[in-house]
This record gives structure tokens, C-alpha cells and sequence, in this order.
């Protein structure tokens, strides 16, 4: 990839410089790129932005709900939400 670039909408594709969503492979540079793996949530949570609790919220999460997780690391699992949102969850409340 060389040049200017359009990024797509981080709040909607999954991408980090050290990760990114497979299907965005040739749109974004990342040092690894990954499958999401659909898990759900065993207990309610709150969507952040960010792997910390100060980070801001995106949603509440109920347990049940769908999650396609890219990475869990350090206490967060980040991916998306079931309504396509890419968001960090604690990573107690995913099941497998």
C-alpha cells in the first residue's frame, strides 16, 4: 500500500497496529490480521472504547448476546458487538 488512504470508520472495522479483522487486509496495515471467533456474553457487561474502565461507554451488553472477538489480552476482549460496533469487553463476562 503506498499514498494517501481513507481509513475506514474505526467505531465500525476492527483495526489496531498490531491487529486487524482479516477482511480488512489491503485497507488497513496491521502486524497481524485475524478471524473473528462468535462467542457470547455469560454475563452483562458494558461495551467500551477502550481496554480500561475509564475508557468511554459504547453500550450496555446483555448476557447472551453475540460477540465477535478478535483479541483477549491483559483482562479485555475487543471485537465487535452484535449491532457492528468494534468495542472492548471485560473479558469475564465472554463464554466460549
Amino acid at each position: 500500500m503506498s499514498g494517501v488512504s481513507a481509513l475506514p470508520d474505526p467505531a465500525t472495522h476492527a483495526y489496531r497496529k498490531d491487529l486487524a479483522d482479516a477482511t480488512l487486509a489491503g485497507q488497513v496495515i496491521a502486524s497481524h490480521y485475524a478471524e473473528p471467533l462468535p462467542r457470547h456474553l455469560a454475563s452483562a457487561a458494558v461495551a467500551r472504547s477502550g481496554p480500561s474502565n475509564d475508557s468511554d461507554e459504547i453500550a450496555a451488553v446483555a448476557a447472551g448476546d453475540t460477540f465477535q472477538m478478535l483479541d483477549c489480552s491483559l483482562g479485555w476482549a475487543w471485537g465487535y458487538l452484535a449491532d457492528g460496533r468494534v468495542a472492548y469487553v471485560d473479558a469475564g463476562a465472554i463464554s466460549a
